[in-house]
């Protein structure tokens, strides 16, 4: 009961005002509130009765206090309300640095201070904020005259400092955009006579890039025919019955190159309140290709503007008592009502029925009072369309001070009046846009900070300018273990190995992005269980409005997997390497057999050939029948070796050779197959048919081997029921993709097709019959070894290309070549 009545000077304040009478100040430096100094209860009773944002350090402590209009300042999972009561380096440790000297200076001077816009960034929100404030630190004293608090009125301009800011980015898009459209702007000060224009209008006029020009010397540069039409004009547009409204299409002359150009000249005169013209400003258009369509549209406009200007002031007086009783002609055509009708003041119903009762009113005050008639109004024209008019009367008196007349004029201001309508429009549609994208930014803004928060993959937080961590994702919890409370406030030098740590590796990243704003890193760290992992580190530096650094971004990503498969395919590198070596031992190996293969197996061969057809030869007599038929048996078998060992060494060969690319017609090619076959073509009666056949780049030896094994196989393994026939074609293609090999794509090929009526094979075996040794009918039917196909497959792979084959049994077969049309 004690405590609410010694609480009674606390009165109204809210949610504030509530949260101060049930708090137990005992247990605070300033101690039970009927204590308190008549000071102290007088400024809080009225922070908390004002509706103005308010805040209170009292006492040596700076015990915080503030009010209700205070309190939104503070935001959501931020400092209220447990700062309350709190000593005022304890509620604001991340501004202390700030507000401090502030505290300080009003203590020990009595003087108050004043920041305006200043930034003052604040932990609200559950995370440290960005916020502008208008604020003024002052004086608290005790009945002694003491400095004993300080008292702080303040509100937030962070909204203020942003609509700033975009306005700044319109200015400087609105710049964009003039420079975008190529046009050039000048701008004349009528008074003096000099102009300023863009470098690109003195460009065009061949001008030097002064800051101010005298207006004869741009003149000079227009064409004679035109130049004393541009000075008239101007000279109009500064009369004020002119409206200011300047458009013109002329020619100037660049006097260093010579060059002319048609210009659209369009600008404004603004007058003073005595009609004079004190400025006038406007664009100039390059108009040189759409000179004819531009001349159709000024002859229109033209037309337009000088009905316009053809319309003069309204004038016009009225008796003592208010009644009309002169009017010039002006009135007369625009309104089309008869003369009569003025006199029985059914000028009324010129006035638009919004605007009459109002008229109607500050007329008749007007009158009674003496005072100036001054009133914005609409006129209803002979047409039925309404213009805005400023109507000004004044009061003409004796020498006695008694009014004799009222003299009047009406002014069309119809186009100020849209524009300043269509400017108050903008200005409403720019602050709703602003609001609306301000609503996004912020929605936007907090869409961000929950997909930072709740991203797994990536550890993403931000450290103040020294590296210490301000906040944490889920992500950073996931691949470093630890949780925000554990390591928020701590340095991102904790997740660095001992021995970077020693070499000052965290400080030099930091460092590096100051200076070139963000440095990406690959190295071990450790994580909260002392376990290393391999991480990918990007640390952003953070600018404020001045370009200094305030903190940095950092975002890791665990790649230990990606380590691990790297380490391992460096290993697998080097076992691949050790194969190469040992596959070039076989190689040579290979090699050797090659030379033995070609002598030392070949020789006894022929000394067999040799000896058996001696005998054949000179014997005959002395062998008998059987002797003889196993003479012959035995020189087919070493013609069949013979052979054998020449197919493998042609296959051996086509790895051996040098791969030396030459541009080859592969008609040529084929004539000279042709010619080697001219015997069994002869003899069979083959056709072959040649067609569009073009040319690659191809090792010449190689590719002979590989079309005369192909046309030879066709000239073998023919049907004996019908004459042979040979279709070779070739043409470039380009890959698409549709092909049923695996080319490149958008590569050039040289497509050969060799297509015959021969027996031809069963598709199951399109493949196989490319393999070593391969043969699809016995060596009593056709004569080989099983190695040809295989030669060719080997000289296409050879030529980085592709071959398949298509068979139909007793039908023919089909070989298709891919060979890239230029080689690497």
């Amino acid at each position: 009961m004690k405590s609410e009545t010694t609480k009674s000077f606390i009165t109204g304040g809210g949610e504030m005002g509530e949260l101060i009478r049930r708090k137990d100040w005992s247990k605070t430096a300033i101690g039970d509130p009927e204590n308190w100094p008549q000071s102290l209860k007088i400024t809080i009773n009225i922070l908390l009765n004002s509706k103005f944002p308010m805040f209170l350090w009292w006492g040596p402590d700076l015990l915080c206090f503030y009010n209700d209009a205070y309190r939104p300042s503070l935001g959501k999972e931020g400092k209220h309300p447990f700062i309350l009561g709190m000593e005022a380096h304890k509620a604001w440790p991340e501004i202390w640095h700030i507000i401090k000297p502030l505290i300080d200076h009003v203590l020990t001077t009595g003087e108050a201070t004043w920041s305006e816009n200043q930034l003052v960034p604040i932990y609200r929100n559950n995370r440290i904020e960005d916020v502008y404030w208008t604020f003024s630190y002052s004086s608290v004293n005790d009945e002694l005259s003491n400095s004993v608090g300080v008292f702080v009125t303040c509100y937030e301009t962070t909204q203020q400092v942003q609509n700033l800011k975009a306005f700044k980015e319109r200015e400087d898009q609105l710049s964009f955009i003039i420079d975008a459209a190529e046009l050039g702007t000048w701008d004349l000060n009528p008074v003096t006579n000099r102009f300023t224009g863009n470098a690109r209008l003195k460009s065009w006029f061949g001008l030097a890039q002064d800051a101010e020009i005298e207006l004869p010397l741009a003149l000079n540069n227009i064409i004679e025919s035109d130049r004393q039409r541009v000075i008239d004009a101007i000279q109009h547009t500064l009369q004020f019955s002119s409206g200011g409204n300047y458009d013109i299409e002329y020619t100037i002359r660049n006097p260093a190159t010579q060059q002319e150009r048609i210009v659209l000249a369009k600008g404004k005169a603004l007058f003073d309140q005595n009609h004079k013209a004190y400025r006038f400003s406007g664009t100039l258009q390059d108009i040189t290709q759409q000179v004819k369509a531009i001349k159709n549209l000024k002859e229109s406009e033209q037309k337009f503007r000088f009905l316009a200007d053809s319309l003069p002031q309204f004038v016009w007086t009225s008796t003592p008592q208010g009644s009309l009783n002169y009017y010039n002609q002006s009135v007369v055509k625009y309104s089309g009502l008869k003369p009569e009708e003025f006199k029985e003041d059914k000028w009324f119903e010129m006035v638009h029925s919004n605007d009459r009762e109002e008229n109607i009113r500050k007329w008749r005050e007007a009158i009674s009072t003496g005072q100036d008639f001054l009133f914005e109004h609409r006129f209803r024209r002979y047409d039925g369309t309404y213009r805005w008019h400023l109507s000004r009367a004044t009061p003409q008196r004796d020498t006695h001070g008694n009014i004799q007349m009222w003299v009047g004029t009406s002014t069309d201001i119809e186009d100020q009046k849209s524009f300043s309508t269509q400017l108050e429009k903008e200005v409403e549609s720019q602050i709703k846009e602003q609001k609306r994208l301000n609503a996004i930014l912020k929605k936007s803004e907090e869409r961000y900070h929950l997909m930072v928060e709740e991203v797994q993959d990536y550890a993403i937080f931000s450290l103040s300018r020294n590296g210490i961590v301000e906040n944490w994702n889920k992500g950073a919890e996931k691949i470093k273990g630890y949780t925000a409370p554990e390591i928020i406030g701590k340095s991102f030098s904790a997740f660095y190995p001992p021995q970077d740590k020693a070499s000052g590796l965290p400080e030099k990243l930091l460092q590096e992005a100051i200076s070139t704003g963000r440095v990406a890193h690959e190295g071990w760290r450790i994580r909260k269980d002392g376990s290393p992992f391999w991480a990918n580190v990007v640390i952003t530096a953070i600018h404020n409005e001045s370009g200094e650094v305030i903190g940095f971004s950092k975002v890791t990503h665990d790649l230990t997997e990606k380590k691990q498969a790297e380490d391992r395919r460096k290993a697998d590198a080097l076992v691949l390497k050790q194969k190469n070596k040992e596959l070039e031992r076989i190689n040579t190996e290979l090699q050797s057999f090659a030379y033995v293969a070609s002598h030392d197996l070949q020789e006894p061969l022929r000394k067999i050939q040799t000896f058996s057809g001696r005998l054949l030869e000179k014997e005959t007599e002395n062998l008998s029948a059987a002797g003889i038929d196993y003479l012959g048996r035995m020189r087919n078998a070493v013609r069949r070796m013979q052979t054998l060992i020449e197919d493998l060494l042609a296959y051996s060969r086509t790895n051996s050779v040098e791969k030396v690319f030459e541009k080859i017609s592969i008609n040529e090619v084929v004539n000279e197959i042709k010619e080697d076959f001219k015997e069994i073509i002869s003899e069979t009666k083959a056709v072959i048919e040649v067609e569009v056949l073009c040319e690659v780049k191809a090792i010449p030896f190689q590719f002979k081997q590989l079309l005369t094994n192909l046309i030879g196989n066709s000239l073998k393994f023919l049907n004996p029921e019908i004459p042979p026939k040979i279709q070779i074609q070739s043409r470039i293609i380009t890959a698409t993709g549709k092909e049923n090999v695996a080319l490149l794509a958008n590569q050039k090929y040289c497509h050969i097709s060799i297509t015959d009526n021969g027996i031809g094979f069963e598709n199951e075996y399109s493949e196989r019959i490319f393999e070593m040794f391969q043969r699809l009918h016995g060596k009593s039917e056709y004569k080989g070894t099983g190695i040809g196909l295989a030669i060719v497959k080997k000289i296409v792979d050879n030529h980085h290309g592709f071959i398949t084959a298509n068979g139909i049994p007793n039908q023919g077969a089909t070989f298709d070549i891919y060979i890239p049309a230029e080689q690497l």
